[in-house]
């Protein structure tokens, strides 16, 4: 019979929640170090090289790879043999241990779950609760899958009831290109095959837990029906052509993974959930013997590079520039953003539509008049930081809000991460406007080019609240130019046809 403490258990889920904030896996750094040596897109080499120089400040710095770190998904396995040395329960202990990570002083981390979700959508402010799954298995130990998914990713999760005859290839085929690139490739792609509704959900998540190890099985060959649809899953999904935050490229998906269940004879229930590029997620096992150990990737996993705009980058003062400027620049376009930018997202827009359909002022200091508007959720500083880890948000969230902004505020241009959809896009041509897009994935190296922030209104809104960012040379790319072109619809056709040419995909 085997003890484990309360303190043991809380200490362990705690240190490795941190430890995920930022450090990324090993096997995660190395497959996207191979796709980056071989991509061939300037665009999505661009953006995987912020990925890469990103992680290892992250790692160096102990600060969130990403500003969205997540919501905490727990898988244990406890063995019939365990005894518990507690007053809490199991999901109480999980708990406590989230709170206690997410509120660490030297990294603190961002906070995202809200309760009454179909109400007031409160912020409960230390990132509780978290989801568990609890299996009781054979044994006396505890095993603790857990992984911090970041809401991006998670609102590709889909799902389907597949006749049996159906094709699951295809199905992704068609699925994978609806997604867009709020999921921040170069990701994993997890899929459940089985079992009922619930339970296909339940093994896409868990099966985004393990190691990426695709190049491996396309090195020995499969062994079976579901090593043979991950590597057509792996080789078709990357011939898609979608590439590194969606910008057109080699390299979609890092690894695919394939977990199944029996089921029903009439049916064949399908999810598929990706994973982004700030893949999140260790596992440990407690013995009773203490706390558990996690070891840091060496510093030499990396990749020795770092991230220089390139000569092609414009220079742009965004306090200065005119909508004359903005008709120049078109799709792909790196540009390096200079002046003050004001911040805001769903929530703040939400009230910002309130106050104008009343009639009323916006708050002072709330001026959008030739402004830019970044969308972001920052994670709050630590020490000398003028803010925390600052990436952009899924952008096409603010679509609905689009044209009011440009057409009622005056606002001439956003930064969000991700495509806009078609009614965001008419109203950026309709206005002569423009969408510049950050690299999702890459938060800490973003924040070093914010320079100065202050709070500006709806400071009740915590990480939504709007703010303004002195910036200086903040890397972005122009993604739908004045008149409404879209880099994220030329860019993976572009890439998709050049595949289509090439050996690797025949």
């Amino acid at each position: 019979m085997t003890t484990i403490n309360k303190h043991d258990f809380i200490e362990s889920i705690a240190d490795a929640l941190q430890f995920i904030s930022y450090y990324h896996p090993e096997d995660y750094i190395r497959s996207l170090t191979k796709a980056w040596e071989r991509e061939e897109s300037p665009a999505a080499k661009d953006a995987m090289t912020q990925i890469l120089v990103n992680s290892r400040m992250c790692a160096e710095g102990h600060r969130p790879i990403c500003q969205d770190t997540g919501g905490v998904v727990v898988f244990l396995k406890i063995g019939m043999d365990v005894s518990w040395e507690t007053d809490q329960t199991v999901d109480e202990m999980v708990n406590t241990a989230v709170s206690k990570a997410y509120s660490h002083p030297d990294n603190v981390l961002r906070a995202s779950m809200v309760a009454d979700p179909l109400g007031a959508r409160k912020n409960t402010g230390d990132n509780t609760p978290a989801v568990v799954h609890t299996e009781l298995v054979a044994g006396d130990k505890v095993e603790i899958k857990l992984a911090a998914k970041g809401g991006g990713s998670e609102n590709k999760a889909r799902f389907t009831v597949l006749n049996p005859s159906s094709s699951l290839v295809d199905w992704v085929l068609d699925i994978v290109p609806t997604l867009g690139a709020g999921w921040c490739p170069p990701g994993m792609l997890g899929i459940g095959v089985g079992g009922t509704a619930e339970k296909a959900m339940i093994l896409a998540k868990e099966s985004l837990m393990e190691h990426i190890d695709i190049h491996e099985l396309q090195a020995r060959g499969p062994t079976n029906r579901k090593e043979e649809l991950r590597l057509e899953l792996f080789e078709k999904v990357n011939a898609l052509g979608i590439g590194a935050q969606g910008l057109g490229g080699l390299t979609t998906v890092l690894d695919v993974k394939i977990n199944d269940f029996p089921t029903h004879a009439a049916s064949l229930p399908v999810a598929l959930i990706p994973n982004c590029a700030a893949t999140r997620h260790v596992e440990f096992t407690l013995d009773g013997s203490g706390p558990a150990v996690l070891t840091p990737p060496s510093m030499d996993v990396w990749p020795d590079i770092t991230y220089e705009a390139d000569n092609a980058s414009i220079p742009v003062n965004i306090d200065t520039v005119t909508r004359e400027e903005i008709a120049n620049w078109k799709p792909g376009d790196r540009l390096l953003l200079s002046g003050n930018l004001l911040t805001g997202r769903d929530a703040a827009h939400k009230r910002i539509q309130e106050l104008l359909d009343k009639g009323e002022p916006l708050p002072d200091g709330v001026d959008f008049e030739n402004r830019f508007i970044y969308y972001v959720g920052p994670v709050d500083p630590v020490g000398d930081e003028v803010v925390g880890p600052a990436g952009p948000t899924t952008s096409t969230r603010m679509d609905k809000y689009t044209d009011m902004m440009l057409g009622k505020t005056g606002l001439v241009g956003m930064v969000g991460k991700a495509e806009r959809g078609p009614a965001a896009r008419e109203a950026i041509k309709k206005h002569g406007a423009t969408y510049l897009m950050a690299v999702g994935g890459a938060a800490y190296l973003v924040a070093k080019a914010i320079k100065a922030s202050r709070m500006v209104a709806f400071e009740d809104l915590g990480m939504e609240a709007i703010r303004e960012f002195e910036v200086k040379d903040m890397p972005v790319t122009v993604a739908v130019d004045s008149h409404g072109e879209s880099v994220h619809e030329s860019g993976p056709k572009e890439w998709r046809i050049k595949i289509g040419k090439l050996p690797i995909a025949e």
